[in-house]
């Protein structure tokens, strides 16, 4: 196995349900992406759509050596069903000097062992089904992205209630404390929205504050 000399943007480590859809997902984005894991079958399923991709014998730094993990800028450690692994695996990679690494996490107490030396983590399961739960409960609301217990990012399709509106003249800043950070309207996206700019009904516009701000502004929406 070769070692890489340049860098790429995404390492991904194991190749489970969330690892494999996670390389597809920043692929088709155009991301380069190198995969590693110690299954062949599973490597050979997601070769044609990575950049890299490549069969190790171990979770340990040689084999993440010979694999060039240490010249990706980010990598992510899917190895979460395996506690003992993922945790070796994390603090592997980060005594190899990558810039930025995240762990996939089954429990708190899983999180909080990854977040302890040193790792970003992420809760797939559970943030799934806070956003599920929150596209169920709120009409207006397409996608949901927690960022601490206080703030959020919500993609929120409007109603009659702005329809005609200037930005200005909803006050959406003034009177919910929320900040429109792009904004979509017949597949367009921008993210350059002026004050004088009138809303249509089924713009779709993502903001970011509180999330009571969030539910007071869906609520608000609602009152067609």
């Amino acid at each position: 196995m070769k070692r890489r000399k340049d860098t790429i943007e995404y390492g991904i480590i194991g190749l489970g349900r969330f690892g494999i859809a996670l390389a597809t997902a920043l692929s088709e984005a155009g991301k380069e992406v190198m995969v590693v894991d110690n299954t062949e079958s599973k490597v050979k399923q997601i070769r044609d759509m990575v950049s890299e991709a490549f069969v190790v014998e171990g979770i340990d730094k040689a084999s993440f050596e010979s694999a060039g993990i240490q010249n990706c800028e980010t990598v992510i450690i899917c190895i979460g069903e395996k506690i003992d692994t993922s945790i070796l695996a994390t603090l592997t990679v980060i005594s190899m000097g990558v810039p930025r690494v995240i762990s996939k996490a089954t429990s708190a107490e899983h999180g909080c062992v990854l977040e302890k030396i040193g790792a970003e983590v992420v809760y797939p399961e559970k943030d799934i089904a806070i956003r599920l739960a929150r596209r169920l409960v709120s009409p207006h609301a397409l996608d949901f992205i927690s960022l601490n217990d206080d703030i959020a990012v919500s993609e929120i399709r409007l109603t009659t209630v702005l329809e005609g509106k200037s930005v200005m003249e909803a006050g959406i800043r003034n009177q919910f404390g929320l900040n429109i950070v792009a904004m979509e309207r017949e597949h367009d996206t921008t993210i350059d929205i002026q004050p004088t700019y009138r809303f249509r009904k089924e713009d779709v516009i993502v903001v970011i504050g509180k999330r009571d701000n969030i539910n007071r502004f869906e609520a608000y929406l609602s009152e067609e």
